[in-house]
């Protein structure tokens, strides 16, 4: 493990860091449901990704009592 010569600034560690935090998700609206989606993946909501349909999306039964 390396020694360091040096001490780092409070502010030189700051402007290190600076760059850690998280992002937004980027999301756009399905052209078929209209619901919101992330970019480049399959819709959770209809199951169509461009233009076709990937996943069979079921609609589930009303639980009867």
């Amino acid at each position: 493990m390396g020694i360091q010569k040096h001490r780092r600034s409070r502010k030189s560690g700051a402007n290190r860091r600076a760059h850690w935090k998280a992002r937004l998700v980027a999301l756009v609206e399905c052209p078929k449901c209209h619901a919101q989606m992330r970019s480049h993946r399959v819709c959770a909501n209809c199951g169509y990704y461009a233009g076709r349909e990937v996943i069979k999306i079921e609609e589930e039964e009303p639980k009867r009592r």
